[in-house]
């Protein structure tokens, strides 16, 4: 049993295809389904059904997969210490980020870290957070920028910051004559959500603390932070959004802004590795030009009221 036989059987399980396994480990597909073959007669068991499609392990296989994933996991850690020792912060680092933070925080952040970190090779995915946990968990991606907790035990949850949800609403709204609004103030049959599957949508609903009615005649979901202020700017209502996302308003676009009353409705964000992840030191120069490029109000380390995802 060899470790590349391992690499090749995980490959395979993670993208349930010889053929795309064999182009990422960047080898002939004839080449990794010997490998494969060579190790299913060594165990003396089949790791695959391959009269499906997509390719899924067999019940034996489950179990040997999650296994070599954990030897995989130990063996690269080898290098990791290595590099660790010498002080040097290099490699590729695989980032997933959620929608609701990416355009807001990583351009920001990607053009000082890379210059500090030139033997860095950062591969940045958008992905939801469904997305980014699954991955985080077959090795895909080597760390994820998150809305937590997340309560996976085999993850680790580093909070970096806390950021508050602000309103958005038209002049046409009845809070838009207040200075600061309540929870109460919110007209939910009137408010743009994300779509399913983003975190701060079931954020937003739990603000509000109750749903939409049956007979709104319009009820439009999109996956964009953008689209739901088109949408308040040209018919009407109100949306929810994280304070990361107004930082380049206009003086026009500030007018329609309303904070909440304390305690302001917040979230956790978190740098989220795998607990097996030992590049520590990547993960403390990652964190840090985050923390110099966000504004001062949302350095701080105490914890604020988080609405429950």
């Amino acid at each position: 049993m060899t470790i590349v036989q391992l690499e090749y059987a995980v490959a395979v399980d993670t993208y349930r295809s010889f053929v795309t396994a064999a182009e990422k480990c960047f080898v002939t597909q004839p080449t990794l389904s010997m490998q494969i073959q060579k190790l299913e007669e060594l165990l003396g068991v089949k790791l695959f059904d391959r009269s499906r499609q997509p390719i899924t392990p067999t019940e034996i296989g489950i179990e040997v997969i999650e296994q070599a994933r954990i030897l995989l996991q130990e063996s690269y850690k080898i290098k990791d210490i290595i590099e660790e020792r010498k002080g040097e912060i290099s490699g590729e680092l695989k980032l997933g980020v959620i929608p609701t933070v990416a355009p807001y925080l990583i351009p920001r952040v990607i053009g000082g870290f890379l210059e500090k970190y030139p033997k860095i090779r950062l591969v940045v995915s958008e992905l939801t957070t469904e997305t980014i946990i699954s991955q985080l968990k077959v090795g895909l991606l080597d760390c994820g920028i998150l809305a937590t907790p997340l309560e996976e035990n085999y993850l680790t949850e580093r909070p970096i910051f806390y950021e508050n949800f602000v309103s958005y609403l038209s002049k046409n709204s009845p809070a838009y004559k207040k200075k600061n609004i309540t929870t109460n103030d919110l007209d939910v049959d009137n408010l743009w959500l994300l779509n399913e599957g983003h975190c701060m949508r079931n954020q937003v609903l739990n603000i509000c603390k109750h749903t939409k009615s049956n007979h709104v005649q319009l009820d439009y979901n999109t996956g964009s932070i953008e689209t739901l202020i088109k949408m308040v700017d040209l018919n009407d209502g109100i949306t929810i959004l994280p304070e990361l996302a107004i930082q380049d308003f206009s003086v026009k676009q500030m007018d329609k802004l309303r904070y909440f009353k304390s305690p302001e409705p917040s979230r956790e964000i978190s740098i989220v590795t795998h607990k097996n992840f030992i590049k520590k030191r990547m993960i403390d120069a990652l964190e840090q030009e985050i923390l110099n490029s966000i504004p001062k109000r949302l350095k701080t380390k105490k914890k604020k009221e988080i609405i429950a995802i």
